[in-house]
Order: C-alpha cells, then structure tokens, then sequence
C-alpha cells in the first residue's frame, strides 16, 4: 500500500473519529449507541494506522485483498446494529399502537360518560 494511501486513509479516518466525538459531544446519541460508533471509528482509525492487521486477518482468512476483509467486517458490523434497529423499531412501533389504543378508549369512555351525565 502506497504511503500516499495510507496517509488518505488515515487522515478520513481520522476525520470520522473526530466528526463522532463532536456528535457525542452534542448528545445527539444515546450511550450505547455513541460507544458502537466510538468503537468502529476507532477501529478504523487503528486499521488505517496499522494496515499489516488487515493484511494479517485477510491472509488468515483467505481474501485476495485486505479491503475486501474491510469491507465485509465493516458490511457484517452494520448489518447486525440494522438488525437491533429494525428490532428496536418494532419495539416502538408496537409501544405506539398500544398508547393510540389507550388513549382512543378512554377518549371514548370520557364521552360515554359525558353522554350519560346529560341524560341523567
């Protein structure tokens, strides 16, 4: 890997790591989910760093080049935090139908027993 690339490399990664400190900073996450970006922005950081640790696990593992190892485990890592959103969604989602049907019932006991008060 020429030293060009690995300085491009390095300086985005670099710049992602602080564009996720500042957004932590700003409490736009919540704690989990500000240590999983910490984690991969790190992590890239350290790879861009360090690139014999990609050529290392892509010689190990049998891939022909060490961004296609990237690639997959970076894809592999945002497939499994979409899968806890997909299921943190759900979660919500059922959380939401379960309020607007609590509050539809009580709109509608309020008015039953309004309705009942006048014909008293």
């Amino acid at each position: 890997m020429s030293l060009a690339l690995r300085i491009f490399l390095f300086a985005n990664a670099v710049v992602v790591l602080l564009f996720v400190a500042k957004q932590i900073k700003k409490s736009a996450f919540e704690t989990a989910d500000a240590l999983y970006w910490l984690v991969l922005s790190s992590s890239l950081v350290v790879l861009a760093a360090f690139p014999e640790i990609a050529f290392f696990f892509s010689n190990m593992l049998g891939f022909q080049s060490p961004s296609n190892f990237i690639f997959l485990a970076m894809i592999a890592l945002l497939l499994i935090r979409d899968f806890r959103l997909q299921s943190d969604l759900i979660r919500l989602r059922r959380k939401v139908t379960a309020l607007t049907q609590e509050i539809a019932l009580r709109e509608h006991d309020s008015e039953h027993q309004a309705s009942w008060k006048k014909t008293k």
